[in-house]
């Protein structure tokens, strides 16, 4: 029967870890609870042999996070809220949460918002000090939580929204793993051809004395080229991105930029996607929380990361202000599907526009998915395509010169 690790508190505070052996972690955690526990983790073990040893100390990888990431502040928040939920004060939850932290970063801004805490200062005072790591999102959802006693609920929820938000952000990432891979297999293949394979034939053609064809002398050209000046290449490529970096930076060419990408065929329709399943779910997790409607569009403007759609949102919030609703305006930026529009629309109508956005987000989850599929199909075969005519042409080009030399010969 497998080992699982846990890690649990008592009502009392105390943390207790050890392993038990059992079908699967639901069972581990039922039998926890039955001793009065509250598990924090449940983990499978290595080893039924590591049950008798006891905690051991964390040792510091070489590859350690070195700040607080998105992965830590979402276990945190779900740790948090779990530990309340059961009923501890929110100074003893931090403290059990700094035991339990995962990395030193994480223990030490714990132990900031601790001592705030410990203060005087509210929880949302305390995060809000430490923008770095903590959004206007995160901190207005929190000061709602406070200003309605349920502190607990409202973390759990807050969780919920960001473990959705991630499996997103993952979703797309997993599927641009491949094409990221076949285009860096197709810049060191090129490379391979041009800078090692391409010179052994260039003596031979020089020897031979007789003009080449004219693929194979641009071939042979920027092979020389390659294997010369190679490191001015490589400085030259990263100065361009250094440069490009800094003129994303400018808020004018970023909304150039972004206006075209909402442009492009498949990509634009993608991004907008994800950005309208984003802002969907996060103004109803603030809605829901009690944040006003203004107040949550003015934050979740700062969640979206197209600028164009982002900007979209003052004209909605001025014409909110002005008393002509929220649905109406949004639909008349044109920059948001229909279909998102129309819902929300609905909901504002019917007075369930939280319920509605969540349809919303939960509809556009769907179609990232959709999306994506659509965008790898046509750009998966169109990598494999371009790879196969950049060496074809490399290889076609050489054998060029070599049929040009047998014809010399004969």
């Amino acid at each position: 029967m497998p080992v699982f690790r846990y890690r649990a508190v008592s009502p009392a505070g105390e943390v207790s870890t050890g392993e038990l052996d059992a079908a699967n972690e639901g069972e581990i955690v039922g039998r926890l609870r039955d001793q009065g526990l509250l598990p924090t983790q449940v983990l499978p073990a290595s080893g039924a042999a590591g049950a008798t040893r006891g905690p051991r100390t964390p040792r510091r990888s070489l590859f350690e996070a070195r700040r607080v990431n998105s992965d830590h502040l979402m276990a945190m928040t779900r740790e948090l809220a779990t530990l309340l939920r059961a009923g501890l004060p929110l100074d003893r939850a931090l403290e059990l949460l700094i035991g339990l932290a995962p990395v030193p970063p994480v223990a030490l801004m714990l132990q900031q918002i601790r001592d705030d805490v410990r203060g005087g200062k509210a929880l949302s005072q305390a995060l809000d000090a430490r923008r770095d790591v903590f959004s206007r999102f995160y901190v207005n959802i929190v000061r709602a939580g406070e200003a309605g006693g349920a502190l607990g609920l409202v973390l759990t929820r807050l969780a919920d929204t960001m473990e959705r938000n991630k499996e997103l952000r993952e979703s797309v990432k997993s599927a641009l793993i491949y094409p990221v891979i076949l285009i860096g297999v197709a810049v060191l293949s090129v490379m391979v051809l041009l800078v090692w394979v391409v010179p052994q034939f260039e003596q031979t053609f020089q020897q031979a004395g007789k003009a080449l064809p004219l693929p194979t002398a641009i071939v042979v050209v920027v092979g020389g080229f390659l294997r010369r000046w190679w490191w001015a290449v490589a400085g030259a490529t990263v100065l361009a991105a250094l440069w490009l970096r800094r003129r994303s930076r400018s808020p004018a060419v970023r909304q150039r930029w972004d206006r075209r990408l909402l442009s492009w065929p498949l990509v634009g329709d993608l991004v907008t996607k994800v950005e309208v399943a984003r802002f969907a779910r996060t103004l109803a997790t603030l809605l829901g929380n009690g944040v006003t409607l203004l107040a949550g569009l003015g934050i979740v403007k700062e969640t979206l990361g197209n600028s164009v759609l982002a900007n979209a949102l003052d004209g909605v919030t001025a014409r909110l202000r002005e008393g002509k609703g929220f649905g109406r305006p949004l639909a008349e930026t044109g920059l948001y599907p229909k279909l998102a529009t129309q819902m929300i629309l609905v909901g504002e109508e019917s007075g369930r526009l939280e319920e509605m956005l969540n349809r919303v987000a939960d509809v556009y989850d769907r179609e990232v998915a959709m999306a994506v599929k659509r965008f790898l199909a046509v750009l998966e075969p169109a990598l494999i395509l371009g790879l196969a005519v950049m060496i074809g042409g490399i290889v076609f080009s050489i054998l060029l010169g070599v049929m040009g030399m047998s014809e010399l010969v004969q």
